[in-house]
């Protein structure tokens, strides 16, 4: 759903440009009223924030150039650059400009959207339980197998938001940086 000619509308009623609580604000009234069943399936900045927040564009060279790094759990595959972009032709010596890593990350979080919405189907979800599974995506690659979206598509809405809580592995260590995105990941998801 085009949420843009609603804003402007309000925007005019307003006589001013809308601050981002509120355009977050009239987003989380339109999907509760919508259900979000014909709502949009587009990540918020809300969402994408918080998969900045986590990610982070890491390892800025002092020329603006951001170069990939192994990951933190293994200590080697799968080399990450920018905002998490792994896969193929990213390793040692991979270096971007930070308009690629941006391009890149949209790019990544519109497929993990795409597998987001294909695997809720029509289960109602709140704007602010799509970002939080998208994230949750974004980071695992692991929505389609995961007992988060049996308990989500079951309506079991309290017991998804327990699951993120499960995902804090990375090569058989708990890390405290997952701790911490699977902490902001439920919070936001219960937000709903």
């Amino acid at each position: 759903m085009n949420r843009k000619p609603l804003f402007d509308i309000v925007r005019n009623l307003l006589g001013r440009g809308l601050r981002q609580s509120e355009v977050d604000t009239l987003d989380k009234a339109i999907d509760t009223m919508t259900g979000v069943a014909g709502g949009t399936r587009e990540v918020s900045s809300a969402g994408i924030r918080l998969i900045q927040q986590f990610e982070g564009c890491a390892r800025v060279r002092g020329d603006g150039m951001v170069e990939a790094y192994p990951d933190p759990g293994s200590g080697g595959d799968p080399w990450t650059i920018g905002w998490g972009a792994t896969g193929p032709g990213i390793g040692p010596g991979t270096v971007w400009t930070r308009e690629e890593c941006d391009q890149r990350l949209a790019a990544d979080i519109e497929r993990h959207a795409r597998d987001v919405v294909q695997a809720i189907g029509d289960a109602p979800t709140s704007q602010a339980q799509f970002d939080a599974l998208v994230s949750f995506h974004y980071n695992t690659g692991a929505i389609a197998r995961s007992t988060l979206l049996k308990r989500h598509l079951a309506g079991d809405h309290a017991g998804a938001a327990k699951e993120f809580h499960r995902w804090v592995y990375a090569a058989g260590r708990v890390l405290k940086g997952l701790i911490r995105r699977r902490r902001a990941e439920a919070a936001l998801y219960g937000a709903a």
